[in-house]
């Protein structure tokens, strides 16, 4: 078996070589592919924002392909109800109903990736059962518990219409460890390469590129609970991680000032338990990427956008302007909290 130091080096190999993968698939993405491969590695679920057709779904499949196990996606509409995700029923060739598992229940330990596309086009109820499913990774159905120990779960949000949406609520956004935005491609022969190059038309034969399986999927829960247990942190580092939270409470007890916004009518409520343990799950991930067992405010530095953006709630009158207010908060707070030497 090797030592357990042995184990998490020949592990990293493997999350690098992943990485690698997925790249034969996408082009311009690297940060995206990089933090996507943390999420996974730190066990938590992503919520994708980008414009239509930068290539989100073509990402996710990428993935999932490279990691192996089973991929499921659900269309989020007004009319899909909360049973669509748990059976699928049909007429057979003779005439008869008949009921069986849903995308969310069919492959049971075998699913490890589920993509949810748009949403918030689909009802509350819908987005409840699949938060709970993101939870516990089980679902009571059919008189027994159906458990997905493995699944990854992936949702984007459709940013251009509002008719007939039902945005997340905050504790919903809250379930997920990341909010990443997935950008238009800026660079000129990325740009060119997307549009003049046939081969980046079609999905399927880049998607061929990519080696399946190069992960053994099912010791991922183990792999990502040793690498927890790995990476150390002083305690300079943990007075900066707490003082990071502290500052999403009280932004203003560290100085921070954001144009045309009055600090001290900004937050309903700062990041949660949950969230200040997400960014210190992802960052020993980052850590452990960079060959290290232990944590540097870098590290912390990297993934703190991603985590702490969409679980700072502020008050109404701000809330309409969320998308600016809450970069620019998380941007002022890791230039203003102090960070150990």
């Amino acid at each position: 078996m090797g030592s357990f130091a042995e184990q998490l080096h020949d592990w990293r190999a493997r999350a690098l070589h992943l990485e690698e993968e997925v790249g034969k698939a996408i082009l311009g993405q690297q940060d995206t592919i990089r933090l996507i491969n943390v999420a996974l590695f730190a066990r938590g679920h992503v919520l994708l924002e980008g414009d239509v057709g930068v290539g989100k779904t073509t990402i996710l499949r990428a993935f999932a392909r490279a990691i192996g196990g089973q991929f499921e996606r659900v269309e989020g509409t007004v009319d899909l109800m909360p049973g669509d995700l748990v059976y699928h029923t049909y007429v057979d060739a003779s005439g008869k109903p008949r009921i069986e598992p849903g995308p969310l229940l069919r492959h049971e330990q075998r699913l490890t990736t589920f993509f949810f596309n748009e949403i918030n086009r689909a009802r509350p109820q819908v987005q409840s059962l699949l938060l709970r499913a993101m939870a516990e990774r089980s679902v009571s159905a059919f008189n027994r518990e159906y458990r997905f120990p493995f699944m990854s779960v992936f949702a984007d949000r459709n940013r251009v219409e509002k008719e007939e949406t039902f945005e997340l609520a905050s504790a919903a956004r809250d379930r997920f460890m990341f909010e990443l935005r997935m950008p238009t491609p800026t660079d000129t022969g990325v740009r060119r390469a997307l549009v003049f190059d046939p081969d980046y038309h079609d999905v399927d034969a880049l998607l061929e590129r990519v080696t399946p399986e190069v992960l053994p999927w099912k010791e991922l829960n183990h792999v990502g609970s040793a690498i927890q247990h790995s990476v150390g942190a002083s305690e300079a580092l943990e007075r900066y991680v707490l003082d990071l939270w502290d500052a999403t409470q009280a932004p203003q007890k560290f100085d921070i000032r954001i144009d045309g916004v009055d600090m001290s009518k900004l937050i309903l409520a700062g990041a949660s338990p949950r969230g200040i343990m997400s960014l210190t799950r992802a960052a020993r991930v980052v850590a452990w990427f960079s060959g290290r067992d232990y944590l540097t405010p870098d590290d912390v530095r990297t993934v703190a956008p991603a985590v702490l953006g969409h679980r700072v709630f502020f008050t109404p009158v701000y809330e309409l302007r969320r998308a600016q207010i809450a970069d620019a908060l998380v941007a002022q707070i890791l230039d203003k909290v102090p960070t150990p030497r």
